[in-house]
C-alpha cells in the first residue's frame, strides 16, 4: 500500500528533538510507515494521492486515558452533578447508583471511538471493566488501541453523603486479575497489530496492596505499560492516609509502583494541592524521580471546580505529562485548550502553558508514555499516524499559525482526515470502517434504564431523576 499526501500546505514535523512547522511538503506513506518526507515535486505517483494543498497535517494525537464504554452514558446526567460533603466531586455517587448494560455499553464505545477519531486520536488508551463486544468493537474502529481491562478488590458505596465506604472482596479482585491476563494476550496476538495491552488495576484505594505488586510486577515482566486512578478525589487522599499515614503518591512510591513505564491516571492532588494541605512537600518530587508520566484530563475535574495545580509546574520540575480524555466529551483538542486556560489560570501567568506544550504532551509525551517513540511524530521511519486539518475551515481562518487556531478556536470541527498506519479511519464527518448507525438510540434506551435502576443500587433507593435531575424543571 503507498499513499501520497501531496504538497501539505503546513505539516508538523519531528525535527529529531521537537515539533516544528514546514511548508509544501509530499509525505510517502508505505506498509503502515511514513517512507519520506521531502519538499513537493509534481511527479508522477503510482498510488494513491491525497490533495494536501489547502491542508495542515499533524501527527495523530495519543490519548492516553479514556473510559468510551461508559462515559457517553452520562450525557445530561454527570455535568452539574457533584456531593458538597465530597468536596463537589459526584464520583463516587454516580458510580454506585449507575450502570449501564452492556447493549448500552457496546453503543456508548461506538459513539464514543467516532468521536474520538472525530478530534484526531489516533492510539487510544480505552480503561474498560471487560465486557463481550470490547475488543470487537477495538478491531472494527481501525485504531491503535492499548486494551486496559480493569480488575479492583473492592467497589465504592455510600451510607451518607459524607461518609463513603470500601466494600471488599479479595477473591472478585484475583478473578479480574486473571480475566484481565487474558484479555492483554488476546490483543497483543490481534493479527491487525493494531492492539496492545496496558496493567490496569483501577484506583489506588481499590486494590489490594498485595494485588498492587503483583500487578506492576506482571507489567515488568511483559514490557508493558501500567496505569492506575490516583490522587483523583480528596476522599481518595484522605483515605489513603487514614490507611497507610501517607499520600497516595508517597505509598504507591512505597510499594514500587512508580516508574518509567508508570502513566498516573489524572494525580491532581498532591500533598501541595490546596484542597489537600497535607504537611510534606514531596509528591511533586516523587513523580519526577520516577519518570512516571501523568495523563492530563482537565474537563472532568474543572466540571466541579479543581484542577491540576499546574501544568507548567509539573513540566519544570522534569514530570512527564501526556493528555487524555477520561470522560465525555472525548475530545482531545478541547482537552487541550482547557489545558492551557487552567494552567494560566492557576498561576496567573501566561508562561505556565502554551500551545507548543500541550500539542506535545497530546503527541510525542503520550506515545513517550506508552513506550511508543514511534507515534505523535512525524519523520521517516514513524508509523503513518496522520490527521489531516482543513486550513480554509472558517474557524481557522486567518491561517497564520494554524495549530493555534486548531486548538483555540476550529478544535475537531476542521479536522477532514484520520489515518492510522496508512488506513483512512476518518473522513468527511464519519468513521470509514465503524458502523455507528444505531448507537445513539440504543445509549438513549440503556440510559433511561440505568436512570431507572438507580432505585436498587443507590443507598437512599433515589432514581436518577433524585439523583441528578434536570437542568430547568417542568412548566406547570
Amino acid at each position: 500500500m503507498r499513499t501520497l499526501i501531496r504538497n501539505a500546505a503546513w505539516s508538523v514535523l519531528w525535527d529529531g528533538q521537537t515539533h516544528a512547522y514546514a511548508h509544501g511538503r509530499d509525505l510517502l506513506l508505505e506498509d503502515g510507515l511514513i517512507t519520506s518526507i521531502t519538499p513537493h515535486a509534481a511527479a508522477p505517483f503510482d498510488g494513491e494521492v491525497i490533495d494536501a494543498s489547502g491542508m495542515l497535517v499533524l501527527p495523530g494525537l495519543v490519548n492516553i486515558h479514556a473510559h468510551p464504554t461508559t462515559e457517553p452514558g452520562m450525557r445530561g446526567v454527570r455535568e452539574d452533578h457533584g456531593v458538597p460533603e465530597q468536596q463537589m466531586t459526584g464520583l463516587f455517587e454516580r458510580s454506585q447508583a449507575y450502570a449501564l448494560d452492556e447493549a448500552g455499553r457496546e453503543a456508548a464505545m461506538r459513539l464514543a471511538y467516532a468521536e474520538l477519531m472525530a478530534a484526531g486520536v489516533t492510539s487510544l488508551v480505552d480503561l474498560t471493566a471487560p465486557f463481550p463486544a470490547w475488543m470487537r468493537v477495538m478491531r472494527d474502529s481501525g485504531l491503535r488501541v492499548w486494551a486496559g481491562p480493569g480488575f479492583a478488590s473492592a467497589r465504592w458505596g455510600m451510607t451518607s453523603p459524607q461518609n463513603v465506604t470500601w466494600t471488599w472482596d479479595s477473591q472478585a479482585g484475583r478473578r479480574g486479575f486473571t480475566a484481565a491476563q487474558a484479555l492483554m494476550d488476546e490483543a497483543e496476538a490481534d493479527p491487525s497489530g493494531k492492539l496492545s495491552a496496558i496493567v490496569f488495576p483501577a484506583q489506588i484505594d481499590t486494590v489490594e496492596e498485595e494485588l498492587l505488586r503483583e500487578a506492576a510486577a506482571l507489567a515488568k515482566d511483559t514490557g508493558r505499560p501500567f496505569t492506575i486512578h490516583i490522587a483523583q478525589a480528596v476522599v481518595e487522599v484522605r483515605e489513603i492516609i487514614r490507611r497507610h499515614n501517607r499520600t497516595p503518591i508517597q505509598w504507591a512510591a512505597d510499594i514500587g509502583l512508580l516508574s518509567p513505564t508508570t502513566v498516573l491516571g489524572h494525580c491532581i492532588f498532591l500533598d501541595e494541592h490546596p484542597s489537600i494541605a497535607w504537611h510534606s512537600r514531596s509528591d511533586l518530587g516523587l513523580l519526577a524521580e520516577h519518570g512516571v508520566a501523568v495523563a492530563h484530563c482537565p474537563t472532568p475535574f474543572a466540571r466541579y471546580g479543581e484542577h491540576l495545580k499546574d501544568f507548567g509546574a509539573y513540566r519544570a520540575r522534569g514530570v512527564r505529562m501526556g493528555m487524555g480524555t477520561d470522560c465525555a466529551p472525548h475530545n482531545i483538542i478541547e482537552e487541550m485548550r482547557l489545558a492551557i486556560i487552567l494552567a494560566r489560570n492557576s498561576r496567573r501567568d501566561l508562561a505556565a502553558a502554551n500551545t507548543a506544550m500541550v500539542f506535545h504532551a497530546a503527541t510525542a509525551g503520550g506515545a513517550d508514555a506508552l513506550g511508543r517513540p514511534d507515534l505523535g511524530r512525524l519523520a521517516p521511519g514513524m508509523a503513518a499516524d496522520l490527521v489531516l486539518v482543513d486550513c480554509a475551515h472558517p474557524m481557522m481562518m486567518p491561517a497564520r499559525d494554524p495549530l493555534r487556531s486548531l486548538v483555540h478556536h476550529a478544535a475537531e470541527r476542521a479536522v477532514k482526515r484520520v489515518i492510522v498506519g496508512g488506513d483512512t479511519v476518518f473522513s468527511n464527518g464519519r468513521p470509514t470502517r465503524l458502523d455507528v448507525g444505531s448507537a445513539a438510540g440504543i445509549l438513549m434506551e440503556s440510559q433511561a434504564r440505568a436512570l431507572r435502576d438507580a432505585k436498587g443500587r443507590d443507598y437512599l433507593g433515589r432514581d436518577g431523576d433524585t439523583i441528578t435531575p434536570l437542568s430547568l424543571g417542568w412548566m406547570a
